[in-house]
């Protein structure tokens, strides 16, 4: 059995990015929520995903309590308004699909995903986390737990992780505070770049772990004269930048994993939310599935 955790909003910000054409309602764009939906019932229908639980979750609103930490962190300045105002179709749209749909406030859809995986792991054969965010990949254990790269079609576990990035999943948020992740807003630290920051975390672990001083590191960067007091003068920053990839792994979901178990096929009101988006080819699709 395998549980399958949807990262929503990235979801949605595809859909609503792609060359798919307009698809509008009473004058207004629904589609990105039409692709979306599109794209969830094909993740249904897939024989190879073989769809048993699920939940998909959404940042809704963007801002997070990382917000409050750090002013640069990513926002909803600079999102569509026509994107915008879809969230609350969309989720309405994976609740007609018969999917959990975790809408977040504090937290993030990220970390409702950590949290999933933290929580059921042990119960199911496999959790796959299906983003493309690279924070997830701290979450990653295994094969228990894997990240699925549906546009390059990729699935990441754990040795998938270590043969590219060079650490393990745990230095992940050390990695970002490093290098900086610019989807999230974080800036990193002036001077690493992935190959030395993988060097050094594949090394130590953590940022504490790395020595003061360069002639103590076990691995030869090019640079470590000034990366060194660089990381010492601006430790602070960069403790705080892991914090803010680090994902929180006990929010609180209500559900239980059985409450997860998708159904099979949509729920009652599948039709209807098609008939009011005026999606005539999507309603017809899980008809196709009997």
């Amino acid at each position: 059995m395998r549980l399958h955790l949807i990262d929503g909003t990235y979801e949605l910000f595809r859909a609503h990015f792609s060359k798919r054409p307009d698809h509008q309602v009473g004058g207004k764009s629904v589609k990105a929520t039409a692709g979306l939906l599109s794209s969830m019932l094909a993740l249904l229908h897939e024989d190879a995903e073989a769809v048993t639980h699920v939940a998909i979750a959404f940042d809704h609103p963007i801002r997070s309590f990382r917000n409050d930490l750090f002013a640069g962190y990513k926002s909803d300045e600079g999102v569509p308004d026509d994107l915008r105002v879809q969230f609350g179709l969309a989720e309405a749209a994976a609740r007609a699909l018969g999917m959990t749909v975790w809408v977040m406030d504090r937290y993030e859809a990220d970390d409702a995903l950590a949290t999933g995986a933290a929580r059921f792991a042990r119960s199911v054969d496999q959790v796959r986390l299906l983003s493309p965010d690279k924070d997830l990949g701290q979450c990653l254990r295994g094969e228990q737990v894997v990240l699925v790269k549906r546009v390059q079609e990729k699935v990441v576990n754990e040795a998938a992780l270590r043969a590219d990035l060079g650490i393990a999943p745990q230095s992940v948020p050390d990695y970002l505070a490093l290098v900086g992740d610019a989807a999230d807003g974080i800036p990193g630290l002036a001077g690493f770049g992935a190959k030395g920051a993988s060097a050094l975390l594949g090394a130590y672990g953590h940022l504490e772990q790395i020595p003061r001083e360069p002639s103590a590191w076990k691995v030869k960067l090019r640079g470590a004269a000034e990366l060194a007091p660089r990381l010492q003068a601006n430790f602070e920053d960069a403790l705080l930048y892991r914090k803010l990839a680090t994902l929180v792994t006990d929010v609180p979901l209500r559900e239980s994993l059985a409450d997860l178990k998708w159904p099979g096929v949509p729920r009652a009101e599948f039709e209807k939310f098609c008939d009011r988006m005026a999606l005539t080819t999507l309603k017809s699709r899980p008809k196709r599935w009997v």
